[in-house]
């Protein structure tokens, strides 16, 4: 009868035993699920300040410069244009212009994005150069002038009006009370040229 007993008193001496280690375990692994939660949030937490704080920097950039950047190691897209042969606005003699265009754009869904408006944007370009005397693109000074027009002329199909600087300057100098309008981004970064004939 001791036997039974003491095989008992085993049985329930090992018992204690396994529930004991099952607590502890169970509370290891609670506790790994805890510091591991609260690690991903800390981290989550300063990637998102990361991130507002590099949106915050390059904020007041951009609008000085109304250009989009791109991000730094990116190279940016290009959207060549066909090139554009117009008739000038020279009075005395029939001249023509032959100008290939290329615009630069910070990312390929922007480029994507102005190929769906590339009636548009070309119809506005042609309107520009055909007010062009050869005088006026022959010089450098011109050529900087119609890159300036041809880049707020492109983004103006997608609802993006763009002042001239000219138009700033000469608003600036009769208003100086009136607010300054925030700058507007532009998707288009630069315009570039790859021919330009004047014949």
């Amino acid at each position: 009868m001791a036997t039974p007993a003491g095989a008992e008193a085993a049985a329930a001496g090992g018992g204690g035993g396994g529930k004991k280690k099952l607590i502890i375990i169970i509370a290891a692994v609670l506790l790994l699920v805890i510091i591991g939660g609260g690690a991903a949030l800390m981290l989550m937490k300063k990637k998102q300040q990361h991130a507002e704080d590099e949106d915050g920097a390059e904020a007041p950039a951009a609008a000085e410069t109304s250009h989009a950047k791109p991000k730094p190691g990116t190279p940016p897209t290009f959207v060549p244009l066909d090139p554009f042969t117009v008739n000038l606005a020279d009075k005395e003699v029939d001249r023509f212009a032959q100008i290939g265009v290329t615009l630069e754009v910070s990312d390929p869904k922007t480029a994507d994005t102005l190929k769906a408006y590339m009636p548009a944007i070309r119809s506005n370009v042609l309107m520009v150069l055909s007010h062009k005397t050869s005088a006026e693109l022959l010089t450098r000074e011109g050529k900087e002038k119609l890159a300036r027009e041809i880049l707020r002329e492109s983004v103006r199909p997608m609802g993006i009006e763009l002042e001239d600087e000219e138009e700033e300057d000469s608003a600036a100098a009769s208003k100086k009370k009136k607010k300054k309008k925030k700058a507007v981004e532009s998707p288009v970064t630069q315009v570039l040229f790859s021919t330009f004939i004047v014949q």
